[in-house]
Parts: structure tokens; C-alpha cells; sequence
């Protein structure tokens, strides 16, 4: 009879071995499918996501607003959007600004934005014509509508442009809602026949003077309500300051203007291509500074939210110089 055949007893140092040599070849062979696998994968291709339209339309909606209708050159349907999306329209001199989207989403064969014209960015819009073809980016929202039961609404004149659309749709969801909507005079305020007779309270300057506080823009609020306002920047801040007051559920706010610097520190950021070294006051944002030796660097919304002004950093970062304060050394 001949005695069973065992394999040999491994020690631990051999079971080691056998285990990292099997590792080793698992790898390997992985990395062999890999990269198979990526010859046969076709390159990644950067996505463009600007828009090539046509302005078919422009219209006279109050004293220095227009707005431009804007349509595909074939005629197809445009990306969908939400209330609250805006869209960055970039200019012929090359600057880039955001407009509010304020038509109906619903509607995808066009877009429509409205622009008072103050500086020479919107003069640039207020020159467009029929048949002039224009370059866009988005939509994109960074003022999003969220569903709710009961909504108050506050515009200042240009700032009707995102609420136009939330009205409509606050009206159709059956919700409970008001808006009070402020300007100079009535003949600066676009889009007034466009708004439901009722709910809406018109508040023009020259027939109520200045809003002294926020708590004038919030009465006859609706219990639980979601406040969104829209406009210059004291207004806002009127709303928000009395908002403590109320018993409104959630606020959502698009201003005009950068936000307020509060308790800043003095810093220093270097420009690594250009070798300078600037000092950012206390009270001052770096994009201001920085444009004061380099006026071409690119910026928009001047808010955060756009990118337009992101700069590399020499640790790896993106820094966004009209928001981001502190001590860095800059791609510029």
C-alpha cells in the first residue's frame, strides 16, 4: 500500500510568499486588461456648453429696460431651466455678465431676459438688434424656487426678473403668496402688466416714498411663508433685518451688488507670473486689487457663484478673487 502524498508544510513565511506572489500576478494582470481596455475607450472630448443663439426680438418694457427674445438660429428647443436660473451672456467686448432668465419655463422656444441699462456692460446689450448673434452659457440657478405651501415675494425694479417666473408658478401650484414690488416710479417698472391683479402690491417710490424699513415690505405676509426679494442691496438687508420678526419659514435673496465685507483682515497675495506682490486692505476684496495692475482679469457676478473670476493658486487650489480673502500666491 503506498502512503498518501502530502504537499509540504509551509511555515508562515512561506504562506506569505505563496500569498504576495499571487497578488503580484493578480495585478499585473489587471493592469494588462487596463490597458486594453483604455485603447480601445476613445478620448475624453471637453464638453462645450455655450449656447450659439439669435436675438430675434428686442422690446422696450420700461424707461431704460429692454428685453431681448433669444432663439436658436435652427429653430430647436432650448435646455430646460427653473425658476430662479439666469444665464451668462457673454458681451462682444468680451465681458461677461448674468441675466436673469424671466419668461416661461414652460416654454422652451426661446429664452427672454430684461436689462436696465446702468454702465457700459448693458449699454453693450441695449445695442444688440434683431438678427445679432449672441453666445451664452447655462442655464444655471443659483436662486432656486423650492416648493412650499405659502410664498411672499419682494422685487426692486430690475429685480422682478427672477420673481416674474416664481410668481407664475406659485400661481399655477395653487400656493398661498403676495408680492410687493418696488421702483422709482411706475414708468421704471418692466413687466407690470404681466402680474396677477390680485396679490400683488405696487409700490413705486413717487407714490409711497422710500421703504423706510424691511418690516413696510413683509405685512400681509402669509403665515410660514418663504420669502424671496430680489434687488438693491438696502432693500435686502432691510428685509432680512426685520425677517427676525416674522414667522416666515425660510428666506432666499439675489442681490446686485458684492456682498458687504465684514470684520476683514488686511492680507497679502503675490501674483507669481507677473512678480508682484499686492496688499488687500481690510475692507477691500482681492479682485479690486488685483484689477488695479491687471484690468483685463476676468470677472461677472463678483457674488462667488459664477467662476468667472477663479484663479489657480501654486498649492493646486482655485481661488475665486472676488469672494475668497486671504494669503495666496496666484497663477497671474
Amino acid at each position: 500500500m503506498t502512503a498518501p502524498q502530502f504537499p509540504p508544510r509551509l511555515d508562515g513565511s512561506g504562506r506569505r510568499d505563496r500569498l504576495m506572489s499571487t497578488l503580484v500576478a493578480v495585478g499585473a494582470a489587471y493592469r494588462r486588461l487596463a490597458e486594453i481596455s483604455g485603447r480601445r475607450r476613445p478620448p475624453v472630448r471637453q464638453v462645450d456648453r455655450r449656447l450659439q443663439l439669435v436675438v430675434e426680438a428686442v422690446r422696450t418694457e420700461a424707461d431704460g429696460v429692454v428685453s431681448l427674445r433669444l432663439v436658436h438660429p435652427d429653430g430647436n428647443p432650448l435646455p430646460a431651466w427653473r425658476p430662479g436660473a439666469h444665464i451668462d451672456l457673454l458681451l462682444p467686448s468680451g465681458m461677461v455678465r448674468q441675466y436673469s432668465l424671466c419668461g416661461s419655463p414652460s416654454d422652451l422656444s426661446h429664452y427672454r431676459i430684461a436689462v436696465r441699462r446702468i454702465g457700459s456692460a448693458s449699454a453693450e446689450v441695449h445695442a444688440l438688434t434683431a438678427g445679432t448673434r449672441v453666445t451664452l452659457r447655462g442655464p444655471r440657478n443659483a436662486f432656486p424656487f423650492v416648493a412650499a405651501p405659502a410664498y411672499h415675494f419682494v422685487a426692486g425694479g430690475i429685480g422682478i426678473t427672477p420673481i416674474l417666473p416664481m410668481v407664475h408658478r406659485a400661481e399655477a401650484s395653487g400656493a398661498d403668496w403676495r408680492l410687493v414690488y418696488t421702483g422709482r416710479n411706475r414708468e421704471s417698472m418692466p413687466f407690470l402688466d404681466e402680474l396677477p391683479a390680485e396679490r400683488v402690491r405696487i409700490r413705486p417710490d413717487t407714490e409711497f416714498g422710500i421703504p423706510a424699513s424691511g418690516a413696510e415690505l413683509l405685512e400681509e405676509m402669509p403665515d410660514g411663508a418663504s420669502v424671496y426679494c430680489c434687488g438693491p442691496m438696502p432693500m435686502i438687508t432691510g428685509v432680512r433685518v426685520d425677517l427676525a420678526r416674522t414667522g416666515a419659514a425660510a428666506v432666499y435673496f439675489e442681490r446686485f451688488s458684492p456682498p458687504p465685507i465684514v470684520d476683514g483682515q488686511p492680507f497679502r497675495v503675490v501674483l507669481r507670473r507677473s512678480g508682484l506682490t499686492l496688499d488687500v486692505p481690510a475692507d477691500r476684496s482681492t479682485l479690486d486689487v488685483v484689477r488695479e495692475v491687471l484690468p483685463d482679469v476676468p470677472y461677472s457676478c463678483r457674488q462667488g457663484f459664477c467662476g468667472t473670476c477663479e484663479v489657480a493658486a501654486e498649492d493646486g487650489g482655485r481661488v475665486r478673487i472676488c469672494v475668497d480673502r486671504g494669503p495666496a500666491v496666484l497663477e497671474l
